[in-house]
C-alpha cells in the first residue's frame, strides 16, 4: 500500500494530467495506454484496467479477449517526452474472472521467475545486470515487396563517408570499422546524444554510470546499474524508450538489432547475474576465480541449456547474423575468467558482493522479461541437478587448433535451431509454473512465423552468387 499511496501522491504533486498505463508484448515491444488523471487513484491501482487483447499478436483470440492490467506502483515516473505532463507505471496482466496470472504475460513470468527462486530455498534474490549495445543512424530505409527486397543506412559519421562530398565539408573524424572503442571526439560524434540519453534515464529514477561508443561504426553503449530481476526488466524497456526518443529529438533514428550492417562489430546485451540469500551472495566461494560450487552449477545449468535459451536471449533471424563460429562472437559453450571468448564469463571482482557470472551470447532484441527469466531458471536448473560445467576454458578459443576446436559445443545457428531445442528442452522452464506450455507454444508459434517469412525471402547475396549460373 505504501508505494500506491506514493504513486498517488506524485501524482499529486507533479499535478500529473495523463497516466500512461504500459505493457510489454510476447515480442518484448512495449505497449501503452493513456488515461486521463481523473481515472486514477488508489482503487485503481489495486483493482486494474479492462483492455482488449485480441489485438496483441500471440496473445487472445477476439472470443476470449478481454484481459486486465495490474499496475505496479512501485514502477511509476514521469514521461520525460510527452508535452503534457504524464505518469507511466508498467503492469502485469491477468485474467479478468479469476485474478490468476495470464500465462503469456512476459511481465508476469519474470514476477514468477522471482517467486520461484525464493520458494525453491536456492536464493531470495537475483541481481541482473544487462549491456545492451545499438546502433544510431541518419537515414535507413528499406524494401520488402515482391520486385524488391533491399535496405540502405546512413549516418555522417558512419566509416563508409569518408569520400562523401558534404555541404559544409567533409571534415573526416570518425573512426572506421571496428575501430570505435573509444575514441574521443571529434571523432566519437555521439558524446552529446550519450549525455542526454543518460541524463535522462537519471532524470526518471534509473540508475546508471557510464556511455560510450562501441567497437562498430555507430555503435554506442550506456551503463545500467545492477538491479532485480522484474526491476530491471522494467528498467530495460525504459533504456530502449529513453534512447528511441532522444535519438528522434535529435533527427536520427536508433536500432536494437543485433546485425543491421555487413563488415562490422554486432549488437549484443551480456547479462550479469547473481544470486543471493539471506543478504549474503551465493556466488562466492573459494572454487575456481574465487567462485562458489552453486555458480559453478549455475554457469553448467547455462551451459547445458544454451540451444534452448537461444529462443529467448537471441529470439531474432537476425540474431545469429552475430553468432557465427570463427569471428568475435560468443558462440562457443565454454566458461572462463580470463578471457572473452567463451559465452559464459566470469567478471573479475576483489569484493565477494561483486561476484556474478556473464552470459556473452544474448542480443537486445531479446523481450527482457523472457530472456532473464529463462536465464535464471536454467541457472536454478544447474544448481538443483548439480549440473558440472566442465573445465574452464583458459585458452584463447579463436586461436584453437580446428581439431579442438571441434570439440566445444556450440550454440544454435539460427533461429530455426533455437526453437527446435526449446520444443525438445523446456522442462526446466515449466518448473514451479514460471513458463508455461501454453505460453511455450504461443511464443514459438509467433516465431515461426518470423523464421518462415525469412526463410521465403530471396536476400539480394543471392542475386550476387546466384544470377548468371
Amino acid at each position: 500500500m505504501s508505494s500506491i499511496k506514493d504513486a498517488v501522491k506524485l501524482m499529486k504533486d507533479e499535478e500529473v494530467e495523463y497516466v500512461d498505463v504500459r505493457f510489454t508484448d510476447p515480442r518484448g515491444k512495449l505497449q501503452h495506454v493513456t488515461l486521463m488523471h481523473t481515472e486514477v487513484d488508489e482503487d485503481f491501482f489495486e483493482e486494474g484496467f479492462m483492455f482488449d487483447g485480441s489485438s496483441i499478436a500471440g496473445w487472445k483470440s477476439i472470443d476470449q479477449s478481454d484481459m486486465k492490467l495490474i499496475p505496479d506502483a512501485s514502477s511509476v515516473y514521469i514521461d520525460p517526452f510527452y508535452a503534457e505532463k504524464t505518469m507511466c507505471v508498467h503492469c502485469t496482466v491477468v485474467e479478468p474472472d479469476t485474478g490468476e496470472p495470464y500465462a503469456r504475460d512476459p511481465r508476469g513470468t519474470a514476477v514468477k521467475a522471482e517467486a520461484y527462486l525464493k520458494a525453491s530455498g536456492i536464493g531470495d534474490t537475483a541481481y541482473f545486470g544487462p549491456e545492451a549495445e545499438f546502433f544510431i543512424f541518419d537515414d535507413v530505409r528499406y524494401s520488402v515487396t515482391p520486385e524488391k527486397v533491399s535496405y540502405q543506412v546512413d549516418a555522417e559519421n558512419a566509416a563508409w563517408n569518408t569520400d562523401t562530398p558534404m555541404e559544409m565539408g567533409n571534415l573526416a573524424h570518425r573512426p572506421g570499422y571496428k575501430g570505435g572503442y573509444f575514441p574521443v571526439n571529434p571523432s566519437d560524434e555521439g558524446q552529446d546524444i550519450r549525455s542526454e540519453m543518460l541524463s535522462t534515464m537519471k532524470r526518471i529514477g534509473m540508475k546508471v554510470d557510464k556511455h560510450h561508443h562501441e567497437v562498430a561504426t555507430c555503435q554506442h553503449e550506456l551503463g545500467m546499474i545492477f538491479g532485480t530481476l522484474v526491476e530491471q526488466a522494467d528498467n530495460l524497456q525504459k533504456y530502449k524508450y529513453v534512447i528511441h526518443n532522444v535519438a528522434a529529438a535529435y533527427g536520427k533514428t536508433v536500432t536494437f538489432m543485433p546485425k543491421p550492417i555487413k563488415g562490422d562489430n554486432g549488437s549484443g546485451m551480456h547479462v550479469n547475474m547473481s544470486v543471493w540469500k539471506d543478504g549474503k551472495p551465493l556466488f562466492a566461494g573459494d572454487k575456481y576465480a574465487d567462485l562458489s560450487q552453486e555458480a559453478l552449477y549455475f554457469i553448467g545449468g547455462i551451459l547445458k541449456h544454451a540451444k534452448t535459451l537461444n529462443a529467448f536471449t537471441n529470439p531474432s533471424t537476425n540474431s545469429y547474423k552475430r553468432l557465427i563460429p570463427g569471428f568475435e562472437a560468443p558462440v562457443l559453450r565454454a566458461y572462463s575468467a580470463r578471457n572473452r571468448s567463451g559465452c559464459v564469463r566470469i567478471p573479475w571482482a576483489e569484493s565477494p558482493k561483486a561476484k556474478r557470472v556473464e552470459a556473452r551470447f544474448p542480443d537486445p532484441s531479446a523481450n527482457p522479461y523472457l530472456c532473464f527469466a529463462a536465464l535464471l531458471m536454467a541457472g536454478l536448473d544447474g544448481i538443483k541437478n548439480k549440473i558440472d560445467p566442465g573445465p574452464s576454458s583458459d585458452k584463447d578459443l579463436y586461436d584453437l587448433p580446428p581439431e579442438e576446436l571441434a570439440a566445444i559445443p556450440t550454440v544454435c545457428g539460427s533461429l530455426r535451431e533455437a526453437l527446435e531445442s526449446l520444443e525438445k528442452d523446456h522442462d526446466f522452464l515449466l518448473a514451479g509454473d514460471v513458463f508455461t506450455k501454453d505460453q511455450i507454444e504461443g511464443y514459438m508459434a509467433l516465431k515461426w512465423d518470423e523464421v518462415y517469412a525469412y526463410e521465403h525471402t530471396p536476400h539480394p547475396v543471392e542475386y550476387q552468387m546466384y544470377y548468371s549460373c
